[in-house]
């Protein structure tokens, strides 16, 4: 039987994670957005709440809770609800540190992921993207040529969240005929570190280009050791949270546009019961509905193990599109006031097209 009702331990997951976004995350977000700076204060306040430190092994300083991808894309959506930019910016390190909890050798996982678990917001981050609009993750230009007891990195990545503070960047890159990932730590010789790139969206989270140029690793680097790891499985749950946070951005938009088409009258009635206002809003619910369906499904997946590849490019491929949609339309519903900085839906139009296009052009 298919049922898509939460189990209590998730429903308050929810509800703690929306009060937070509502109270903390919203009211940040405008400022960090215009100063396109992360507030330190809310990095902090989202570190107290252990979202990463108490899913990682006791043996190493975390709080040793069973980790749930679905559970994990409830979580988001709510926080990326409150703002996609501070959102991503609390969870990146979280690609990092599962990666080495799940994937890494002994001595991997004892050397960093008591880094996550201090006192203080640490930042790490997994570097994917490629510069360029046809980037293919399963056709990396970055490669690892093996070398004596180690290997040499070369190539970029683009769009590395936290790349101005991440002290170290799991790098992803073409190796033998496979993939393979890479712990490289910030101050490797041969790693050049962009300034903040400038985006049209995502303003306050911080992302750098990474410029690999015969950069020497020991083999004790690579994630996993001599076994290596499922890289695709990396991928896909990248392309869940992704999934997840366009899903957030839709739903903001929506229910932001639906009291406001209530209370905004023309023609002495309010706009909402207009058919070309009121139509599009439905349409809205049901493709953020859609978004989340597809993005639960591809996390289940990956809770069980499965093959998760198909349902998550379906994911990020479907909330890319829509999510693009949701919030032009809501521009459009505010009409004029869609334009101005008054009303947060420009904000979230602007993040809402920067996501789309983390893993290249869609239409390509």
């Amino acid at each position: 039987m298919i049922s898509f009702q939460l189990t209590e331990e998730q429903e308050v997951v929810r509800e703690a994670m929306h009060d937070f976004a509502e109270q903390a995350i919203r009211p940040a977000a405008r400022d960090a957005d215009e100063e396109s700076k992360l507030p330190e204060a809310l990095l902090a306040q989202i570190h107290e709440l252990g979202l990463i430190a108490t899913q990682l092994p006791a043996e190493h300083g975390g709080g040793g809770e069973e980790r749930s991808p679905v559970t994990m894309a409830i979580l988001l959506e709510e926080l990326a609800w409150g703002d996609a930019a501070l959102a991503a910016a609390a969870l990146a390190p979280a690609a990092f540190a599962f990666a080495i909890a799940d994937a890494g050798t002994e001595d991997q996982r004892r050397e960093l992921l008591p880094l996550f678990c201090g006192e203080s917001f640490h930042a790490a981050a997994l570097a994917l993207v490629e510069p360029g609009a046809l980037f293919d993750p399963a056709k990396l230009a970055t490669r690892a040529e093996a070398r004596d007891d180690g290997f040499v990195l070369s190539g970029a990545k683009s769009l590395v969240p936290l790349g101005d503070r991440a002290s170290h960047f799991l790098v992803v890159a073409a190796s033998g005929d496979g993939r393979d990932a890479f712990v490289v730590p910030r101050d490797a010789a041969g790693l050049t570190i962009s300034e903040p790139e400038k985006n049209l969206g995502l303003k306050a989270l911080p992302t750098t280009t990474l410029r690999f140029q015969a950069l020497e690793l020991p083999a004790a680097a690579r994630l996993g050791g001599s076994t290596g790891c499922d890289v695709q499985r990396l991928v896909d749950g990248a392309r869940v949270a992704l999934a997840t946070t366009m899903t957030g951005v839709s739903r903001a938009a929506l229910e932001f546009c639906v009291p406001y088409a209530k209370d905004r009258r023309a023609f002495d009635q309010a706009i909402a019961q207009k058919q070309g206002i009121a139509f599009p809003m439905a349409e809205m619910h049901i493709e953020t509905d859609c978004q989340r369906w597809l993005a639960w499904q591809a996390a289940s997946q990956l809770e069980r193990g499965l093959d998760s590849t198909r349902a998550a490019h379906l994911a990020r491929a479907y909330s890319a599109e829509k999510s693009m949609w949701i919030a032009d339309q809501g521009v459009q519903t505010l009409g004029g006031h869609g334009f101005i900085r008054e009303h947060p839906v420009e904000m979230w139009y602007r993040n809402a097209r920067t996501l789309s296009v983390l893993e290249g052009m869609l239409a390509l």
